[in-house]
């Protein structure tokens, strides 16, 4: 049996949306070994200046970094999109074991296999050290309520 991971390309406008919010959802989840199954077996990544292949590579990169950024809260937005890619900014909340909170701010550009499985993803992101009291991510560890204001909405 193929693995599938809907919704599957050709994307429109509302399936890359639901895209977009399954990705969020997982990544918030911080559970790697969930997360790395919405990849292909041989998925390729650059994040940041990290080059990574295969689910293996993912899980253990998502392992370290959730050791590291803690309380981890994520909105993604989607950009663009066309056929059987699509473009995302996003915006994460974090701090450090020495209770320095910071705003991660990027672009990701994904590529889909037919299974809607990710075969490519491209990440830049950069890091903006705020104060606590700046903090604008404020729900539960888990899933992003569906009320809390998205990125457009907090200005980012």
């Amino acid at each position: 049996m193929t693995e599938t991971r809907p919704p599957c390309p050709p994307f429109t406008a509302e399936t890359a949306a639901q895209k977009v919010r399954a990705a969020e959802d997982g990544w918030n989840s911080r559970d790697p070994a969930r997360v790395a199954l919405a990849y292909t077996p041989d998925s390729v990544w650059r994040n940041r200046s990290e080059f990574l292949t295969g689910r293996a590579d993912i899980e253990s990169f998502l392992k370290q970094k959730w050791q590291r950024e803690l309380d981890y809260r994520l909105i993604k937005e989607l950009w663009a999109h066309d056929g059987n890619r699509i473009a995302v900014r996003f915006a994460y909340e974090w701090h450090d074991r020495s209770g320095q909170w910071y705003r991660s701010y990027g672009n990701e550009n994904w590529e889909f296999e037919g299974n809607g499985l990710m075969r490519r993803r491209i990440a830049s992101i950069n890091d903006l050290p705020i104060r606590e009291e700046d903090r604008k991510f404020h729900w539960s560890l888990g899933r992003r309520p569906d009320d809390h204001p998205g990125l457009s909405d907090l200005g980012l």
